[in-house]
């Protein structure tokens, strides 16, 4: 299957032709949370971002594979192996069992990403659930030369492995410099070096997660769980591999290491980062206390929110940036998302009442292939919206009859609109609540008031309805069948 779709390679740091390895299958993993919070702004970019990919390779045909897993075991504190495990300090803080914390977590994180319209990987494993295959991952890169056994600790031995391959080369980091700069941290005697990285620790009194190994009772290096959970499922190599930037060093780039010490060979075609998001150009992060959860942003319960945000709205501010791009937040940008998603929501709404002509000012076909085109250059959401608001004029021309439409050029407009907005772009009305049908009410009622002003040639009060109605932001259209309003 051929397709001219161009994906950004983090691996060559340019855009090459998407071709997958056992055409039309494509595998696609995608690191998935550690589950001991909730959802935040960062989880929500990660998550659209990749179901983009997912939703987008569906509609070129693709059957896809999409792997995304939860990390419920062996992501420590700190990347030098040492400190509590994040889920078993969790629970021993709330007084839970770890799997009471996992399920909780992930439960609610499952409940956002439904929120956001997210679609559902195809599989979604646990690191927990698969410490066998990760046993046996590290037993290869043992018998191969690359691990080294430390008091029921197994390293991954970076230095050595340098030799043959080369290590860094996803970040463009050099061995040399990680030499120099690695701190020497409480934990780290055990180690050749600083920089190398845990295949498996031995289990101390703080660790309530624990396995039997053939070196200790223990539990598996957070970067293993990926690599063994990816080829279990999609085979190794596989062609795309995503992720949040943070993951790229260290965790992608051991990933890397590890698939080449057991297997010989690199685990994926592609590698795809999304940028982060930031608070006036610092990341976002509970350590600098701007961090906002989801459920915050839906509810507006935070200090930094000016009102509550809608998912769609929440989900439509994120495709505004490149996936590639830094995004930064604020309340100005989000409002001014909102007020444009509503706007090609109302468009949409309004191809029904277009009235067709004998002849077509636009050309259909073109309009279809810029979509395309937008698309096909790594996934360009910002461009693919541009175009969307340029056929959202087009479509308010014709509507004012300042331009004209076929029958046949309407019914491809409304298919290739809804294509884009709802499939591609998985971008959804909200469901009426009580308030939106409160507005309505009014609106109509409203808007009925002003009509018999005008029936009675009550000029100033029909123009002062409409002035006052604008003030709120709130476009009254007269048409040929009455009033219409919409939001600016």
């Amino acid at each position: 299957m051929e397709t001219q779709l161009y994906i950004y390679n983090t691996l060559v740091r340019k855009k090459q032709l998407f071709k997958p390895i056992a055409p039309p299958h494509v595998g696609l993993y995608v690191c998935g949370p550690t589950v001991y919070g909730d959802a935040h702004l960062g989880h929500a970019r990660a998550a659209i971002t990749f179901d983009i990919v997912f939703r987008y390779l569906i509609h070129l045909g693709y059957k896809v594979r999409y792997v995304r897993n939860i990390t419920d075991v062996g992501h420590l504190e700190n990347d030098a192996d040492e400190g509590e495990d994040k889920i078993a300090k969790k629970a021993r803080i709330e007084e839970l069992e770890p799997m009471e914390v996992v399920k909780f977590y992930t439960d609610r994180y499952h409940a956002n990403m439904d929120e956001l319209n997210v679609l559902h990987p195809s599989i979604e494993p646990t690191a927990s659930g698969h410490i066998i295959e990760q046993i046996e991952l590290v037993k290869e890169i043992l018998k191969n030369g690359y691990g080294y056994e430390a008091d029921g600790s197994v390293y991954f031995d970076v230095e050595k492995y340098n030799r043959k391959f080369e290590y860094g080369k996803l970040s463009g980091r050099k061995i040399e410099d990680l030499l120099q700069n690695t701190r020497e941290l409480a934990g780290q005697e055990e180690k050749k070096n600083g920089f190398d990285f845990a295949l498996w620790k031995r289990a101390d009194s703080r660790h309530i997660m624990h396995w039997p190994s053939p070196w200790s009772e223990g539990f598996p290096g957070w970067h293993l769980e990926c690599s063994a959970m990816a080829a279990k499922y999609l085979g190794d190599p596989f062609d795309i591999h995503g992720g949040g930037m943070d993951l790229l060093f260290p965790h992608h780039e051991s990933e890397i290491a590890q698939s080449n010490a057991a297997h010989g060979h690199d685990p994926v075609k592609f590698w795809m980062h999304n940028n982060m998001i930031t608070v006036n150009g610092q990341k976002m992060g509970k350590s600098l206390n701007n961090f906002i959860t989801l459920d915050e942003f839906f509810t507006g319960n935070h200090e930094s929110l000016v009102q509550a945000y809608s998912p769609m709205t929440i989900r439509f501010f994120i495709l505004q940036a490149h996936y590639r791009s830094t995004l930064d937040f604020s309340n100005e940008a989000l409002q001014a998302a909102e007020k444009g998603l509503s706007k090609l929501f109302e468009t949409y709404k309004l191809i029904d009442q277009l009235k067709p002509a004998h002849t077509s000012s636009f050309d259909i076909d073109a309009i279809k292939n810029s979509l395309e085109n937008a698309m096909n250059d790594d996934f360009n959401t910002p461009v693919t919206i541009a175009q969307l608001f340029e056929l959202s004029r087009m479509i308010n021309l014709a509507n004012d009859g300042k331009a004209s439409l076929k029958q046949p050029d309407i019914d491809q407009l409304k298919q290739i609109f809804g294509l884009y907005l709802f499939d591609v772009l998985g971008l959804i009305p909200e469901k009426n609540n009580s308030n939106d049908q409160l507005v309505n009410y009014l609106m109509d009622t409203i808007l009925e008031l002003r009509k018999q002003a005008k029936e009675n040639k009550d000029w100033a009060t029909s123009d002062r309805i409409r002035d006052e109605l604008a003030k709120l932001n709130i476009q009254v259209k007269d048409t040929k069948e009455g009033a219409r309003w919409s939001f600016n």
